[in-house]
């Protein structure tokens, strides 16, 4: 078995490394929505335009939220400021911390950072969101992380707690924006707001398709801030951008998206942490693979075992049987939407268990932000049938998200 698992990992990076050269191409889907390269056309990101936001900080006592991903070329954000002699007070960090080697869900202590002796306040600890002490005497907040479209992903919690309570306490937020990865489609069920919770805060599908500096707009011209508050709200867009833009993104967002494949699968396997299924966290491809002991069929196998970023993976130590995720955009594209077929076809596996498919903690229903999902599948719908049903729903959100878009949409 070892020898099977060693090649499949061997063809898995070896497909990968293929797929690195063909996104240098463009591609389409069936509908001609064509995405291009962003090499191609210079793609410049909100924190690389400086020129854009460094005379307002000019002078004022400044936080930022940031993480590993905030980077100018080779050079980290907080870095490139103090080297301009900007006045940064304090350094707010989101889940997986400011190095981003933290697991998920994992509480975050406040400290210090060794490099530059700031202050760090953790937002995925004690509190989510900022205190007006942790706000005292700052200025303006810049809010600069990468990503990756899906609602699940913390990352947009965490700017909706600091816009408000910024907004609180009359604190001005920029937003350096960069490009989603996942922009290119708006699928899921919306959320319920009965379901509302850190892995899903605002009444949007599973894939929004905005980028944060989209997104942010969104939540301040909506009013979907704690009691309606307006935060005082900049966005630095990118640059040649455009939501057919495929983006791969030079740093890793979080511990177990290490790879495109695991970013482009990742809205549509991330259900399965409300399940019996592992996602391959403990293994050096979480996010591009899935199984269960008891899977029938499949086509490799993977011992999750603790690693960094994955200190208590799943079915630790048990030998999984399961498939790969699609290596390529070019796979991804046909059409862009969720692949509900995964989650489809476990259930069909493994629900006759003795141990139930979905978690007794009410996890799922949290992910997908609403009960009706893990209905239809217990009911047996098919994928179209199931995405059927949120279909005008989807649409009534498109005509509030085009109201926020910064760049040329996909349709």
């Amino acid at each position: 078995m070892q020898h099977i698992q060693f090649f499949n990992y061997f063809l898995f990076f070896f497909l990968m490394s293929c797929s690195q050269n063909a996104v240098q191409q463009k591609t389409t889907d069936p509908t001609n929505h064509e995405i291009s390269q962003p090499v191609e056309r210079g793609l410049i990101v909100g924190a690389e335009r400086t020129s854009n936001y460094l005379p307002t900080l000019k002078g004022k006592n400044v936080g930022a939220v940031v993480n590993q991903t905030s980077m100018i070329g080779d050079k980290h954000l907080i870095d490139n400021l103090l080297e301009k002699e900007v006045n940064i007070k304090t350094i707010f960090s989101p889940e997986h911390g400011f190095r981003g080697t933290a697991d998920a869900g994992e509480k975050i202590t406040d400290g210090k950072d060794p490099k530059t002796g700031l202050p760090l306040i953790s937002l995925y600890g004690k509190s989510k969101k900022p205190s007006a002490a942790h706000l005292e005497g700052l200025d303006i907040v810049i809010f600069d992380i990468q990503d990756v479209g899906a609602r699940f992903y913390t990352y947009i919690s965490t700017m909706a707690y600091v816009m408000e309570a910024c907004a609180e306490n009359g604190i001005k937020v920029i937003v350096l924006d960069r490009p989603n990865p996942n922009g290119h489609y708006v699928d899921g069920p919306i959320l319920r707001k009965e379901f509302k919770s850190f892995v899903g805060m605002h009444e949007v599908p599973v894939v929004h398709g905005m980028t944060i500096g989209e997104y942010a707009k969104m939540l301040n011209g909506e009013g979907w801030l704690a009691a309606g508050v307006k935060c005082d709200l900049t966005v630095i867009p990118c640059e040649n951008y455009d939501h057919r833009t495929m983006y791969e993104l030079p740093v890793k967002p979080s511990p177990n998206l290490p790879m495109m494949a695991s970013i482009y699968a990742y809205p549509s396997l991330c259900f399965f942490e409300g399940t019996v299924v592992s996602v391959g966290r403990g293994t050096e491809i979480p996010f591009a693979v899935y199984g269960h002991p008891e899977v029938i069929g499949a086509e490799t196998a993977f011992t999750p075992e603790p690693m960094p970023g994955a200190k208590y993976p799943k079915l630790e130590g048990k030998n999984c049987k399961g498939f790969f995720v699609p290596t390529s955009f070019e796979e991804y594209s046909k059409p862009y939407q969720l692949n509900l077929s995964y989650l489809i076809d476990m259930h069909k596996q493994l629900k006759d268990r003795k141990e139930p498919f979905f978690l007794k903690n009410g996890f799922f229903d949290k992910l997908a932000g609403t009960d009706i999902l893990r209905k239809q599948i217990k009911k047996g719908m098919s994928e179209e049938a199931i995405r059927a049903t949120w279909q005008t729903d989807i649409q009534a959100f498109k005509n509030i998200r085009k109201r926020y878009l910064l760049y040329p949409d996909f349709e």
